[in-house]
């Protein structure tokens, strides 16, 4: 008899621990009530949890700090045209995935259908980026702060964001009409509520939300960073930094140089970061680009006069002008007076090109997280 309660005891207990592990198992977390979630389907192709939008920096480890529900409104708003006076453009229009986040126009057309002043920016590598900043003040293990845009005049995603809605031939919106203009789709009511607590669309919550997802924009899967070269990619990388990366750096990771004069022309229309400050020194003076994925983000230059990278190369090569403000890397080693001449042979400017080729991040341009969620 004792035997037999035993049993029915251990057989009870049994049955109780595989209900709770059946019970455990059938536990769904849900980041939006299915209401919520019916609503958000009507426009947009969001995934019923988030994405994760932290990500690991090479020598640096797991860079946190990115908000996954404000990166996930800032994808929303970055490809959304209502943010254009025209509902015609977003910042994708000038920014597109596949391109390493540029365009390729030599100019991008704005809401009206006029040109921009000038090429649109890549935003393929997050090295000058908040998030990957500490503090906000320096690169990890560097202490070199830069700007955006090629006068470098805003400080952060949040200012660049600010200045592309509000300009007259980019987007034309003004920032508060905005927000009352947004307050009419249901879907940002959700949105907003779920990064931010409450609701409430403020110009300031648009342009930090756009921010956060921008910053979490990491391209380090390429050819170069698994260091795999063939014998003509390995000639151009020993090229590159012997010649290059004291502007553009050696890891494509760490920033070297803010700004800089590489002699495109004597006379340039358009002043730089010289049309900012009106200092001398900073006349005909430019933002030095990253180049992750620079294969994708051809036309080349501020004003977009390059079409390829052969072009590229060879006004290195053989076409860079004198001009008060050349930088001392582009000067010739042993008379000053005279731009820097690399005289390359037809193999290696070819070398070259295949290198900068290895910087293609096939893994960044798919990825589902940074890409359109608009139906």
């Amino acid at each position: 008899m004792k035997t037999s309660t035993l049993s029915l005891m251990l057989l009870s207990g049994l049955f109780l621990l595989s209900s709770c592990i059946h019970d455990r198992v059938d536990v769904e977390v849900k980041y939006y009530t299915d209401e919520e979630y019916e609503v958000l389907k009507t426009a947009l192709n969001l995934p019923s949890n988030l994405h994760e939008y932290n990500f690991t920096m090479p020598n640096a480890g797991f860079v946190p700090g990115i908000s996954n529900s404000k990166a996930t409104l800032g994808r929303v708003l970055f490809y959304d045209k209502k943010l254009s006076r025209t509902n015609s453009v977003s910042c994708a229009s000038c920014h597109k995935q596949e391109l390493g986040f540029s365009d390729d126009k030599a100019r991008s057309i704005g809401f009206d259908g006029a040109e921009t002043k000038r090429n649109s920016l890549a935003l393929a590598s997050v090295a000058n980026f908040e998030t990957s900043y500490n503090g906000g003040n320096s690169f990890v293990g560097i202490n070199t702060r830069l700007g955006f845009l090629w006068d470098e005049r805003a400080q952060s995603i949040h200012e660049l964001s600010q200045i592309a809605i509000t300009d007259p031939v980019e987007m034309g919106m003004n920032m508060s009409e905005l927000a009352v203009k947004l307050n009419q789709d249901e879907h940002y009511s959700i949105l907003f509520r779920k990064a931010y607590g409450d609701p409430q669309i403020t110009p300031n919550r648009i342009t930090e939300a756009i921010q956060e997802f921008v910053n979490s924009f990491i391209s380090v899967d390429s050819k170069f960073d698994r260091g795999t070269f063939n014998a003509l990619e390995n000639l151009g990388r020993s090229l590159f930094m012997v010649n290059c990366a004291t502007c553009h750096s050696s890891d494509m990771t760490n920033p070297v140089m803010a700004v800089a004069n590489n002699g495109l022309e004597l006379n340039y229309a358009d002043k730089g970061v010289g049309g900012v400050t009106n200092k001398p020194n900073d006349m005909d003076v430019f933002k030095v680009p990253f180049l992750r994925n620079i294969a994708l983000t051809a036309p080349y230059m501020h004003d977009g006069r390059f079409a390829t990278l052969e072009e590229v190369v060879e006004h290195y090569n053989s076409g860079i002008q004198m001009h008060p403000n050349l930088h001392n890397f582009l000067k010739h080693p042993h008379n000053p007076t005279q731009p820097k001449r690399l005289n390359l042979s037809s193999q290696e400017k070819a070398a070259l090109v295949a290198f900068l080729r290895t910087l293609t991040d096939e893994t960044f341009i798919a990825e589902v997280k940074f890409s359109d969620p608009f139906k």
